[in-house]
C-alpha cells in the first residue's frame, strides 16, 4: 500500500510516500493519504457544498506530520547522484553525513556519456557506454537505435546530407525493416532532408537541444539499471503524487493549494 505525507521542512513544504513492509529508509509510513480523504469526507458528509479548511486548520495538520531530517536528506541525495551531480552529492555527503547509495566514481562515467550525447558526440557517447557495460546496447536495441537516430540527426544538423543518407540507408534503415516504430521514427528523421527552412519543418523539434536531452537521459537511465540502481530519482514521483493528492482533495474540500512548487508556498482557499 502507499503512503504519501506532508509536512514543514526549513519553511517549506516536505512530503514523504511510503510503501508498507518495505526495507528502504525512505519508505517509512507517517500518515495514510486515505486518513487525509477520510477526515475530509467526515466533515463534509452533511453537506453538498464543500468543506472550506482554513490556512491555519490545514498548516497544523501539516506541522502535525513528524518528518525525519535523515529521511529529507535521503530524498535530496537520492536526486543528486541519479541526475549526476557528483560534486554537490560529494559536498552534501560531507555537510549532512548522508552516505549515497551509489558509488560516487561511477558517476563521473556516466556523466560523461551523457555529456558526449547533450554535445552530440553519440559516437564518443556509444564507445563510452561500451567501455563501461557493453552489454548495456547489446541487450537494449531501442537504446541503440535512438542513439544512431541521433547520429542521423546530427549529420543533417551539420549539412553532411549524402553522409546522412548513407548512414541511414546501411545502419537504420535494416532496424526498420524488423521494427515498425523504428522504420516510422526514420522516416520522420529523414524528412528534416525534404526541407531547407527547418524552422516550418513539422519535424523541425528533431534539431532541438530537447532532443539531445532526451536521448541523454535514455542513456543515464539505461546505464543506472544496468548498475541495479532506479533509474528515476523519487522527488519528481513525490510532486507528482502531491498534485495527484491536491486534485484528489480538491473534489471534497476547498483548502490552501500549493501552486508554485518552487516557493511551496500555501495560496488561501477561495470562498
Amino acid at each position: 500500500m502507499n503512503f504519501c505525507t506532508l509536512g514543514r521542512y526549513r519553511g517549506g513544504l516536505s512530503l514523504k510516500l511510503g510503501r508498507s513492509g518495505s526495507n528502504s529508509g525512505l519508505d517509512l509510513v507517517v500518515l495514510p493519504l486515505q486518513d487525509t480523504f477520510n477526515y475530509i469526507a467526515a466533515t463534509s458528509i452533511m453537506s453538498t457544498s464543500k468543506k472550506v479548511i482554513t490556512r491555519e486548520d490545514w498548516e497544523k495538520k501539516l506541522n502535525d506530520a513528524k518528518i525525519r531530517k535523515e529521511d529529507m536528506n535521503k530524498l535530496v541525495m537520492n536526486f543528486l547522484v541519479t541526475e549526476g551531480y557528483v560534486e554537490a552529492a560529494e559536498k552534501f555527503r560531507m555537510e549532512s553525513g548522508t552516505e549515497p547509495d551509489i558509488d560516487l566514481t561511477t558517476i563521473t562515467d556516466r556523466m560523461a556519456v551523457k555529456k558526449a550525447v547533450q554535445c552530440g558526440n553519440v559516437e564518443d557517447a556509444i564507445e563510452k557506454v561500451n567501455d563501461l557495460n557493453p552489454e548495456i546496447l547489446d541487450t537494449n536495441p531501442q537504446l541503440f537505435f535512438h542513439l544512431q537516430q541521433q547520429r542521423l540527426i546530427e549529420l543533417i544538423r551539420n549539412g553532411k546530407v549524402e553522409e546522412a543518407l548513407e548512414f541511414a540507408q546501411e545502419e537504420l534503415a535494416p532496424r526498420g525493416e524488423e521494427n515498425q516504430s523504428f522504420l516510422e521514427e526514420l522516416e520522420r528523421t529523414v524528412a528534416l532532408l525534404a526541407f531547407e527552412d527547418v524552422s516550418n519543418c513539422p519535424v523541425g523539434e528533431l534539431l532541438d537541444i530537447s532532443q539531445r536531452l532526451k536521448t541523454a537521459s535514455e542513456v543515464n537511465a539505461a546505464i543506472l539499471t544496468s548498475q541495479s540502481h532506479e533509474k528515476d530519482p523519487k522527488l519528481p514521483s513525490l510532486l507528482k503524487m502531491l498534485i495527484w493528492a491536491q486534485n484528489q482533495l480538491d473534489e471534497k474540500a476547498t483548502f490552501p493549494r500549493i501552486k508554485n512548487f518552487s516557493t511551496a508556498a500555501l495560496e488561501d482557499p477561495s470562498i
